[in-house]
């Protein structure tokens, strides 16, 4: 809802009237649960990014390729 400027000003000068609070109280509500649940989403599939292979194969292949570049050091 778009409100002229004199009522927003009359709004931010006497507050809101006890129906209008909760109702914005209820906004605030869905409002914060929507981006909790959107921020638990993107969590997920991120995480699941960055664990591509199990700890003990990403070890063995640090180790594999530290033996490359020391063996071709020589």
């Amino acid at each position: 809802m778009v409100y002229t400027l004199s009522y927003q000003m009359y709004k931010y000068e006497n507050g809101l009237g006890a129906a209008e609070q909760r109702a914005a109280d209820v906004r605030a509500g869905e409002a914060a649960a929507a981006l909790r649940d959107l921020r638990l989403c993107l969590g997920r599939g991120f995480r699941l990014g960055r664990r591509g292979r199990p700890a003990r194969e990403a070890a063995d292949t640090v180790t594999a390729s530290a033996a490359r570049v020391l063996s071709g050091v020589r």
